[in-house]
């Protein structure tokens, strides 16, 4: 009987969702968690028709104000993107997310802190609402299997991404500019939050850059560090490929910070830059009109698998950790799951 009426609920997304666009209607959507400097920026990239970026097409017009006392940077600005959203861009607040889901025709879960990513989201899925989710999905392996498997079984489309996989050169060569990579080094900053697994926090905008060009197959990685200290993050895919993801210290240019090289079987190209954010906002947009994520659950699930099996290495003082031991671990057996 759920999932009648979740299929039910999830048809008529659908219904609305077409019958919007065919008669040029902006699809209406809202925000939760408040603590993160890209609820401005997406925000102003929708609703302001002036923005330089300004992507059409949808408005944020709701959000569920959410932060988290015990990390510094959520608690210190939530009060003022709060504001921000209010004064600037007319946004309501709501007091529950299923208030807020029940009233827009799509989700957006922004909350800086993974560790209530998954609870957030699993409300929204139980509405039957689509919903994209701030990078990493979730704050584990274990749970971001969860979250698909209960993403599926309620038909509700999930997507999530750092705006890194959007840099024009990085999406080149997963077009084929180059051919199949063989090799490639991306880099960004990964400071670390003691309540995040290490490359959970920043990190992840790196590796997301590097499973953009190499793509799904990781099988094992092993943490080292650099001459300088820095994080050296070194995964093995299948058929002999090899990606790394390298920290780079804070306060360099923009170019440096997020840079990165790819070597393939037709020459080499520059990788990693952050080319703003309307990228990554117009991706979302596409992503709720259609229902359709630009990124596969499996190639989400194994960034989180490099993370964790970054973090075992580590710990084993450098020592190669397969995927399947850190699948084990997340309570999966046997291959990756392939009908997420």
């Amino acid at each position: 009987m759920q999932l009648e009426r979740t299929a039910r609920l999830w048809i008529c997304t659908l219904l609305l969702v077409a019958a919007g666009r065919l008669a040029g209607a902006e699809l209406r959507l809202g925000m939760v968690g408040l603590d993160t400097g890209h609820v401005v920026a997406f925000t102003q990239v929708l609703n302001d028709p002036k923005a330089k970026d300004h992507v059409p097409g949808a408005r944020i017009v709701g959000a569920f104000k959410s932060w988290s006392p015990d990390i510094e940077s959520s608690r210190s600005k939530v009060e003022g993107y709060t504001e921000k959203l209010q004064k600037d861009f007319g946004v309501k607040l709501y007091d529950s997310i299923g208030a807020l889901a029940r009233d827009v025709d799509g989700v957006l879960v922004e909350s800086v802190d993974v560790r209530v990513h998954f609870a957030q989201a699993v409300e929204v899925i139980r509405l039957g609402k689509p919903l994209y989710i701030e990078k990493p999905v979730t704050a584990s392996l274990k749970e971001g299997l969860e979250l698909f498997a209960l993403a599926k079984q309620h038909r509700v489309p999930v997507f999530s991404s750092s705006a890194l996989r959007f840099g024009r050169d990085t999406l080149s060569v997963r077009a084929g500019k180059i051919g199949r990579v063989r090799q490639a080094v991306t880099n960004s900053p990964a400071p670390l939050e003691p309540h995040h697994t290490d490359l959970f926090w920043y990190g992840i905008h790196g590796v997301e850059s590097l499973f953009t060009v190499m793509g799904v197959g990781i099988e094992r990685v092993e943490r080292r560090l650099t001459v300088s200290g820095l994080i050296e993050s070194v995964g093995y895919w299948k058929g002999g490929r090899v990606g790394t993801f390298e920290e780079v210290a804070r306060g360099g240019s923009l170019a440096k910070t997020y840079a990165g090289r790819a070597v393939g079987e037709r020459g080499e190209a520059a990788v990693g830059s952050f080319d703003g954010y309307a990228p990554l906002v117009a991706a979302i947009v596409k992503f709720f009109q259609t229902g359709i994520s630009p990124v596969s659950p499996r190639e989400t699930l194994e960034i989180l698998a490099f993370m964790e099996a970054d973090a075992l290495s580590k710990s084993r003082g450098g020592d190669a950790v397969t995927i399947a031991e850190v699948l084990e671990l997340a309570g999966w057996k046997g291959p990756w799951p392939g009908d997420l």
